[in-house]
């Protein structure tokens, strides 16, 4: 197995002797822990047994690691202590080992300190790595997500769990290095089941000058040590003398700084008429996207040139050219091949004879997306469209980027725009209600409420589920502008199908909310 290999199976990612000795000194001076035993569970080549050894020089340290080799570099490394008789290094699979009663055998106050792995599940699958624990639905998943990507963790969530479990009924704290995401769903874990038993603590780290790894990483402290606040306190760094904000559960949520969401929070609901939506969903950008060369002739991704109606294209923007705001011109257009979700598209051969055998010469890439939502369906199907993708308004937001910037979007060469699937987006039949919503939405108060329940460390920390809980009835109700929401919201009807429609209300001849442009 190569070096590179090795490390990727076991998340190895050593901890500097310097951060080692930096957390543990956190952990004796600004959190006045005075542990009787010390456990490092992963402890590799032994920094943070080292570090426990300098500060705590009472205690009695236990480092266990996979790696026979790590341990007997750990155990050369502190043979010239004063202390070394108070650890006990050696070689243990930590998915193999009977912790059990190992724990129950210790007694006193417990500090489980160290730097789990940082792989997931899903990636020590595809090595067929036997270094993964039984399989089991711990994160309480339901249904399809306990079986498909939804179900994958990182096993530092799992390791993590374990440890909370050997404190569910003795007193001790855990610290340990991971990904700031972990962290977050770990709280969200214990919150469930321990409820308020553990008090906590982060201090973000530099993942990527420590371990030159490019995520948002920290160190995360769960202590059975009482305090009154129950949210969890976030710091800049380890030098970090006061916390920047709090993160904690509110309302069946976990909230990024629960201070500016206590302060909006009256603002938090839903709305019946503005309905978020994501973009259009082909999985085929080299077929579906194409540059416009010159009137009807069209270049795909392929760099094939082709003749094209254009009754069946339209301007795209992705998310790139929506988290930098280029809104007013486009470099690409789509092929759009339905109205709606599942309608047949075999109608395209007489409106678009050129479009239909375009996309027939292309049949071989279509067929091959993987996805199952295609299954069964017409073929050259396409999903995220109905109705709202062809209204000529709309207000956008890159789901990708890390900033509140929503963008106006009007049509472009008398067409609507179409966004791709990592944009969220509203639709308007007219400017002057895409106006007056995109005031309500860049108004301070939206900004902040949104803001405090969004984690810019995720891959698409902006989602619908976010922007969805965001009444703007309520803000409107916030900036006094309640009766003109309602003289659009009223425009409310129902068809012959006894579904809800939203029809042309009379435009409000006035409105307060400033618009940002």
């Amino acid at each position: 197995m190569t070096k590179s290999l090795e490390k990727w199976q076991f998340g190895d990612f050593q901890t500097p002797d310097e951060l080692a000795r930096e957390v543990v000194k956190t952990l004796k001076l600004k959190h006045k822990i005075s542990p009787k035993i010390i456990i490092e569970p992963s402890c590799g080549k032994g920094s943070f047994i080292r570090a426990s050894l300098n500060e705590f020089i009472n205690s009695r340290v236990i480092g266990l690691d996979i790696n026979d080799k790590y341990v007997e570099e750990a155990n050369l490394s502190i043979s010239e202590y004063l202390n070394s008789e108070n650890a006990t290094i050696y070689q243990s699979d930590f998915f193999n080992t009977d912790w059990k009663s190992l724990i129950s055998n210790l007694s006193g106050d417990i500090l489980i300190v160290g730097n789990p792995p940082w792989v997931t599940s899903s990636e020590l699958s595809i090595l067929n790595s036997q270094n993964l624990p039984l399989k089991s639905n711990f994160q309480n998943r339901r249904g399809i997500e306990a079986i498909t990507g939804s179900g994958n963790f990182d096993i530092s969530e799992w390791m993590f769990l374990q440890y909370v479990e050997w404190l569910s009924k003795r007193e001790g704290t855990i610290a340990v290095l991971c990904k700031y995401s972990v962290a977050r769903k770990v709280i969200r874990q214990v919150k469930k089941k321990s409820g308020n038993r553990f008090s906590g603590y982060l201090y973000l780290i530099d993942a990527k000058a420590y371990f030159d790894a490019s995520v948002e990483a920290c160190l995360c402290i769960l202590s059975t040590h009482t305090r009154s606040n129950i949210d969890y306190e976030i710091y800049e760094d380890l030098k970090a003398k006061k916390a920047s904000y709090l993160i904690g559960e509110r309302d069946g949520l976990i909230i990024r700084d629960t201070v500016k969401y206590e302060k909006w929070r009256h603002l938090a609901g839903q709305d019946l008429k503005y309905l978020w939506r994501s973009g259009i969903k082909h999985d085929c950008s080299k077929v579906m996207e194409l540059e416009n060369i010159q009137g009807d002739l069209f270049q795909n991704g392929l760099g094939v040139k082709y003749t094209l109606e254009e009754n069946y294209l339209y301007p795209l923007l992705k998310s790139s050219d929506i988290g930098n705001g280029r809104t007013l011109t486009y470099r690409k257009v789509v092929l759009i091949t339905q109205k709606i979700v599942g309608e047949d598209t075999s109608i395209i051969q007489n409106k678009a004879p050129k479009t239909w055998q375009y996309l027939n010469d292309h049949e071989k890439y279509l067929q091959g997306r993987k996805s199952s939502i295609y299954k069964n369906k017409p073929p050259y199907s396409i999903f995220g469209v109905g109705s709202y993708s062809f209204k000529n308004w709309k207000i956008a937001i890159s789901g990708l980027y890390k900033k509140l910037n929503f963008c106006l979007v009007k049509p472009l060469d008398g067409k609507p725009v179409i966004f791709d699937d990592t944009v969220n987006f509203l639709s308007f039949e007219t400017e002057v209600e895409a106006k007056f919503i995109f005031g309500l939405l860049t108004s301070n108060p939206s900004l902040e409420l949104l803001d405090s329940m969004i984690f810019w460390d995720e891959k698409r920390p902006i989602t619908i589920d976010i922007l969805k809980r965001l009444s703007l009835k309520k803000v409107a109700k916030e900036l006094g502008v309640l009766e003109n929401y309602l003289q659009w919201a009223e425009s409310i009807q129902i068809n012959s199908n006894g579904q809800l429609e939203f029809g042309l209300a009379e435009q409000p001849s006035h409105y307060k909310v400033q618009v940002h442009t």
